[in-house]
């Protein structure tokens, strides 16, 4: 079994170092300035399965399929968060579950996310489908990390056109976007 960092798999242990280092010069719970956490968010909304349309590749889900979020509550208050995702490489799935907590105010979508011990790093939704909580628009602490998220696990051309616009916009670098088949 491998561990993750939010919508990720880390397909293994060797990739656990970088990693960490990697969160903690980051600045792990901040964000793009050119990112703005969606008010007026509802977590029990929020809840449910999710799939990766789009991302910005990172070892942690390097060459992974089928990506999948689940987001449940916890008992402490927070959520629940278990990543899966198929390796063709490897051939199997790989899973790792984490926790996720708000940082500020719970109508935010600003959440610190950990898939290992006491480190966290942020997960925050920038655009989210408010009507009917289709789709999610998440960066992490920085430009390089960024998801497409929908309830669906496709989604019609004008709502990717839609996301690579916004996210080129905002300053992630949308010439390296992955699409996941799902």
């Amino acid at each position: 079994m491998t561990t993750a960092n939010n919508a990720f798999v880390l397909p293994t242990i060797r990739n656990l170092l970088p990693l960490l280092v990697a969160l903690l010069v980051s600045g792990c719970l901040g964000y793009p300035k050119s990112v703005a956490p969606v008010q007026g968010f509802e977590a029990d909304r929020y809840l449910g399965q999710w799939y990766e349309i789009a991302r910005l590749d990172h070892s942690f889900e390097r060459r992974l399929e089928n990506v999948t979020a689940e987001y449940a509550l916890r008992d402490d208050g927070g959520i629940r968060v278990v990543n899966k995702g198929f390796s063709a490489e490897e051939g199997q799935w790989e899973e790792a579950e984490g926790k996720a907590y708000f940082v500020d105010d719970s109508s935010e979508g600003y959440l610190k996310v950990s898939f290992f011990g006491p480190f966290y790093a942020s997960y925050v939704v920038f655009e989210l489908d408010k009507k009917s909580y289709q789709y999610a628009f998440v960066s992490g602490p920085d430009t390089g990390y960024l998801w497409f998220l929908s309830r669906t696990p496709s989604v019609a051309p004008e709502l990717i056109e839609h996301f690579v616009a916004r996210a080129d916009e905002l300053g992630f670098d949308t010439s390296e976007l992955i699409f996941p088949q799902q």
